[in-house]
């Protein structure tokens, strides 16, 4: 009779060495490995969220799909390209790959030094509001040479601007919180672009109460942020929504890294914010006239 591995049975089904390199792999189709470039479609094969990739970090791609909305996944996800599962890998610095998009969108300038700054400005009111310029535009700002600052507050904006002495060469753009008609906001950018300072500074402003809410509230896991009552401080009021401390300061200021951690990029933030933030870049970094 036959003796041996796989006596009786025919060819050796396990061939000569069953520890073989590779024997894990038999039978599998091996997955592309494809550079995530700026520009390429691939599909998000769990959700089926497809788009061109617009930025690419170490562990994150960003897609933006025909509607122009953006989403962002995990590099080491699931893709397909045209049908095909691809695996995405960051792209090799040798390879000549497309530029890639910083946190606001523009096209990052790799290796650039920040320029020594302009003696443009851009104030905006408050801590936070500085702080989520800085983490989706920072890259541009450092590129152009243009220093933020925070008002605390924008009550004495006509005091500061007066000490800043705006002029053609030196503009100043000026970003606010609920800059809607009637509001005390409106009434003192109103006042300033009728004055002499209006000739060399833009005051700007988005609806919302506050700064956090120009982060898209899908980011904290809401459909819309909660209306909160004139009776309760808003960041309180939005804490206690959430299930978060609030009893302090120090909560409030842990809940704002809370939610700064939610931004990637321009992606996460509201359209309203956005053009904003982007005018007020644009105005003073335009050469005097």
């Amino acid at each position: 009779m036959p003796s041996g591995p796989g006596a009786g049975f025919g060819p050796d089904r396990y061939g000569d060495d069953v520890l073989a390199k590779g024997w894990r792999d038999a039978g599998r189709t091996q997955v592309r490995v494809v550079d995530a470039v700026r520009d390429l479609v691939v599909e998000e094969t769990t959700t089926g969220f497809t788009g061109a990739i617009v930025r690419v970090e170490a562990q994150t791609v960003e897609l933006v799909d025909w509607k122009d909305r953006v989403r962002a996944f995990p590099l080491t996800g699931s893709f397909s390209i045209d049908g095909e599962p691809v695996r995405l890998q960051y792209p090799k610095a040798s390879a000549p790959v497309s530029r890639l998009r910083s946190a606001s969108g523009s096209f990052a300038v790799e290796g650039a030094k920040a320029r020594v700054a302009l003696p443009s400005r851009i104030f905006v009111e408050g801590r936070h509001d500085a702080e989520l310029v800085e983490k989706v535009w920072g890259h541009d700002l450092r590129v152009e040479g243009v220093a933020v600052e925070y008002l605390e507050g924008v009550d004495h904006l006509t005091d500061v601007l007066r000490e800043f002495r705006p002029s053609p060469s030196r503009k100043v753009g000026v970003l606010v919180d609920h800059l809607v008609p009637g509001s005390k906001e409106s009434r003192i950018a109103n006042s300033i672009a009728q004055s002499p300072l209006g000739r060399a500074v833009l005051v700007v402003g988005h609806p919302y109460v506050d700064v956090w809410q120009a982060v898209r509230p899908e980011r904290l896991g809401m459909k819309s942020w909660p209306q909160v009552p004139r009776s309760i401080e808003w960041k309180h009021g939005i804490c206690e929504h959430l299930g978060w401390p609030h009893e302090e300061q120090a909560d409030i200021a842990r809940a704002w890294q809370r939610i700064l951690g939610q931004v990637r990029g321009f992606g996460d933030l509201e359209a309203a914010f956005l053009g904003r933030v982007e005018e007020l870049i644009d105005f003073v970094t335009a050469p005097a006239g």
